[in-house]
């Protein structure tokens, strides 16, 4: 029996074909559920699929299932899931079927009535649509826009809006859709309400107000809304999660500010979310009712991504994963997010360490650093074959994570980030199949890239130079019989609980 080499064991992937994005994650208690926008086969139509994972977000198991383009469909794209009425509202968007080249889109419903019985009872059959998925129409179409001249409504990220907007502490009321408008060379965002989550009322193009440090050149698409109380200020904020397009690359990152209606007052302008060569398209995390104290649900939040640079510009077919495995793209481990000064800082979900040593390959290293300038620790991956897969450098103001010298990425250039000065430097690795996640400053930086490792990573090989040191380090591997808890100054900067 052949084992994937670089299929990961910890980040979600399609079980055959090519992730395109993930759609929407819920957690239900404590069960994680991912509704994933993927193709069986690159030909093939978009459709979504679901997997959940019980107690930790590391060991996905594939459901039926719960969307697939109808007879008058092309297919079925990204959108978000909401806790409504005691089940599972599903918005989608639907494009369709034209007789040219030319494609519109609408916003529509689905629901799911008994989450738990989505994993239960599945078919042999992958691509088996849930029975317990009802479909219920368009929601949000162009004749809803006629008047301001709004068409094409897609992506939409529906959160819960609030009873009152002078003092947000009073709780939620009605529901806010933010959704992309217009066409994909010109796309527009804006914003509509419900009372019921079924019918929508257009409250108009968004509109910034102050800078937001994006280049009027970029194509805003995959917009998502946070809400975060600042651990600094104490004032739940909104956090604007977008992707900008640009000359072929994604870059995803934040705003932070208040959203009213159809105006988002910018606090902080944007500021990329993750540094890395391939993470794009970042998704919020919906909760159940009863999931999170009342007293907490502004303090954090869970936030996935693609790990692929490009976006929809991706040709599947190039990757050396769908070739030699038959599946292409993975996410990104779930990040449990807070807010500090206006800055995001991400670490990776609890439960990830002891999960490691239970996989063939994974690996993880943490460690505690001093790193005066001109001085660098230096953490290569190597292969099977005792070469270096990739290399990350901790510079102390700068951090880099090189993958050029691997035969599969040569010519890449290292992907870098600022760090902020502190007393101590702390750096965090995870190499999983061909994931390599990177987290450093207590995760106010992070860097995720995929990373051809042939063989998988045997070893984390850590170097100091000049004056640099490693202060404390936490190493863990596949296989290892030791799954005691982590060291106390580690639980920071690894493992957070949700």
């Amino acid at each position: 029996m052949s084992i994937d080499q670089y299929r990961p064991e910890l980040h979600l992937t399609a079980e055959v074909g090519v992730l395109d994005a993930p759609a929407a994650v819920l957690l239900d208690g404590d069960t994680w559920h991912v509704f994933h926008q993927y193709r069986p086969h690159p030909e093939a139509p978009a459709r979504w699929g679901h997997q959940f994972s019980e107690d930790t977000p590391y060991e996905w198991e594939e459901c039926d299932d719960v969307l697939a383009p109808g007879e008058e469909e092309a297919k079925v794209r990204a959108g978000s899931v909401a806790a409504i009425d005691g089940g599972l509202s599903l918005y989608f968007t639907s494009v369709a079927q034209q007789q040219d080249t030319h494609q519109t889109t609408e916003i529509h419903l689905a629901r799911i009535e008994n989450l738990s019985a989505t994993t239960a009872d599945l078919s042999e059959d992958p691509l088996a649509l849930d029975p317990q998925v009802r479909r219920l129409g368009s929601v949000v179409g162009d004749d809803l826009g006629a008047d301001a001249g709004i068409t094409n409504f897609r992506s939409p990220c529906v959160v819960p809006d609030w009873v009152t907007h002078e003092d947000r502490d009073e709780g939620h009321a009605g529901w806010l859709m933010l959704a992309v408008t217009g066409t994909m060379e010109r796309p527009d965002l804006a914003m509509l309400h419900s009372s019921n989550g079924v019918d929508w009322t257009l409250q108009g193009p968004l509109r910034f107000e102050g800078a937001t440090g994006i280049d009027p050149e970029a194509r805003i698409v995959s917009p998502r809304i946070l809400r975060l109380r600042d651990e600094v200020d104490g004032k739940i904020h909104d956090v604007l999660l977008v992707t900008l397009e640009s000359e072929g690359i994604d870059v995803s990152g934040y705003l932070v500010g208040r959203l009213h209606q159809a105006v988002f007052t910018v606090g902080r302008p944007f500021r990329r979310m993750d540094y890395g060569h391939d993470f794009t398209r970042p998704r919020n995390t919906t909760f159940t009712p009863g999931t999170i104290e009342e007293d907490e649900r502004f303090d954090r939040a869970a936030v996935v991504g693609l790990l692929n640079g490009v976006g929809r510009l991706d040709d599947p077919t190039a990757h050396r994963s769908l070739a030699a495995e038959g599946w292409a793209n993975a996410m990104s481990i779930p990040r449990v997010t807070t807010l500090q000064g206006g800055v995001l800082f991400q670490t990776p979900a609890a439960g990830l360490v002891e999960q490691i040593t239970h996989t063939r390959s994974a690996q993880s290293w943490t460690g505690l650093c001093e790193v005066p300038e001109g001085s660098e620790v230096v953490v290569e991956l190597i292969d099977a074959s005792d070469a270096t897969a990739a290399r990350v450098a901790h510079r102390g103001g700068v951090l880099e994570l090189d993958r050029s010298m691997n035969p599969h990425h040569a010519g890449d250039a290292p992907a870098t980030a600022e760090l902020a000065e502190g007393d101590s430097d702390s750096l965090t690795i995870i190499a999983d199949g061909s994931t390599v996640e990177v987290f450093a400053d207590g995760g106010a930086v992070s860097m995720a890239s995929r990373v051809y490792i042939e063989g998988g990573c045997a070893e984390i090989r850590v170097t100091e130079r000049g004056e640099a040191s490693v202060e404390r380090s936490f190493a863990r591997s596949a296989g290892s019989l030791d799954s005691s808890r982590l060291p106390d100054w580690a639980e920071e900067e690894l493992d957070a609980e949700f």
